[in-house]
């Protein structure tokens, strides 16, 4: 999980992270826990930021790309 990355693209897309909890249906303080690496998203959180953040991929942010 790389929350700056994440950070940085809900910024981009002004979005703020009390929208993103609202759209997630979450609280803020689980979304500040899944974040930090306390607990996990689960795959459908992660398919919904994708999609609030009109990503193509969740890669970079939640897994790590591959390097060959």
């Amino acid at each position: 999980m790389n929350k700056n990355k994440l950070y940085f693209v809900m910024a981009e897309r002004k979005i703020s992270c009390q929208e993103m909890c609202d759209r997630l249906h979450m609280s803020r303080s689980a979304f500040y826990r899944k974040v930090n690496g306390i607990s996990e998203f689960t795959q459908s959180e992660i398919q919904a930021i994708v999609d609030i953040l009109q990503l193509k991929s969740p890669m970079g942010i939640f897994f790590d790309e591959e390097v060959s």
